[in-house]
């Protein structure tokens, strides 16, 4: 069994604990107000909701392999896929130039730059989801790790103190940059967003993980395999730098300071977690805190100064799993869909999601203007 599954008894039981912590620290303070760390039911469900749905992603990722476009019946739906692709780029680009050549003067015109644009918004959203449904498929199959250590045993780091350190110090690092990725590309934004999307922060938080995490294209785990570490110590690695994220997921721990320095802590996770401007995509370490200070991406957290306010820039304001999982995906195609040339639908998907933000308010404005 998993490891970071088999620990769900311990999850529950200081997610107990926690509660009534909290529940003292509020009748302590005569307050009947329920502070951001407090537990609510609907978010708590929501949360405990999206973590059965994450433990999905294994089987979606074994399924993924026959979106791969390889020879043979097995690569069959892969090539669909491509051709799907390739034929929608196409028509979306043929679109683009009519509807920017259609004369809007006569009805004719218009009625053929609508049609033409109505190519295109389905052209273009069809190209990129086929597109990027290939490129996350290949990827997973070309980079596992038993593929790597096909080549990566020749270099066997062992089980000894050398390979477990790789393995731990090397997950530690490739999933830094993969989580500023995730926060840097909105496409895996897409994916990692649920875990953000709460208003509160407590231990429950730390089990809303996203279901869609086989359909991304990340720095590869499976090269720590290429370089000897076995595959074995590369899943206990994972499982454990899992765990320990689970319990920095709380406001009932305000500082170690011992730890401080050179560890992830709640205090420095709680910044992660913040969606006042100076907290946006900081702290992205898992267990270690260093990758941030190394990478010039750390913040500390000024609760004085800058109390942490939790959830996203612009909150969903709901707690339905589905909502949760795919509303950054379904804003991310509209606006994809709504673009007149490849340069924003691939700014949509590929750039920052703040630039996304920022370009369909753009987009917004002139449409304002021409109405």
């Amino acid at each position: 069994m998993d490891l970071s599954v088999a620990v769900t008894p311990l999850y529950f039981g200081s997610m107990a604990w926690e509660h009534r912590t909290l529940q003292r620290r509020v009748l302590d303070a005569e307050s009947q107000e329920s502070p951001a760390a407090n537990y609510t039911k609907p978010d708590t469900m929501a949360s405990l909701g999206m973590g059965v749905l994450s433990l999905t992603t294994p089987l979606t990722m074994s399924l993924a392999r026959y979106a791969v476009p390889r020879h043979g019946a097995k690569g069959r739906i892969g090539r669909t896929l491509l051709a799907v692709a390739v034929v929608s780029a196409g028509a979306a680009t043929i679109a683009d130039a009519v509807a920017a050549r259609a004369d809007v003067a006569s009805a004719a015109g218009r009625r053929v730059r609508a049609r033409a644009r109505k190519v295109a918004e389905v052209g273009g959203v069809a190209a990129i989801a086929s597109a990027g449904l290939v490129a996350s498929a290949t990827a997973t199959f070309l980079t596992g790790a038993k593929r790597q250590w096909v080549k990566g045993q020749k270099r066997d780091l062992g089980n000894g103190v050398v390979g477990w350190t790789a393995a731990m110090v090397g997950w530690d690092l490739i999933y830094y940059w993969n989580h500023r990725l995730m926060h840097e590309v909105r496409a895996l934004w897409a994916i990692h967003v649920p875990h953000h999307s709460s208003e509160h922060y407590n231990l429950s938080t730390a089990l809303r993980q996203p279901a869609a995490g086989a359909v991304g294209v990340f720095v590869p785990y499976g090269a720590l395999a290429r370089v000897g570490v076995r595959p074995s110590l590369i899943e206990t690695s994972r499982a454990l730098n899992l765990i320990y994220q689970y319990w920095i997921h709380t406001d009932t721990v305000r500082s170690i300071r011992p730890m401080e320095p050179a560890l992830n802590t709640p205090s420095h996770h709680r910044v992660h977690h913040g969606s006042n401007k100076r907290y946006l995509d900081r702290n992205h370490g898992g267990i270690l805190i260093i990758w941030d200070k190394l990478f010039g991406t750390f913040q500390r957290e000024l609760p004085k100064e800058d109390p942490v306010v939790y959830g996203l820039t612009e909150n969903i304001n709901s707690y339905n799993l589905a909502t949760v999982t795919v509303h950054e995906f379904r804003d991310m195609f509209r606006d994809v869909a709504r673009s007149t040339n490849w340069r924003d639908r691939l700014g949509f998907v590929l750039r920052g999601p703040m630039w996304g933000y920022a370009r369909r308010d753009e987009l917004d404005a002139a449409d304002a203007l021409s109405a």
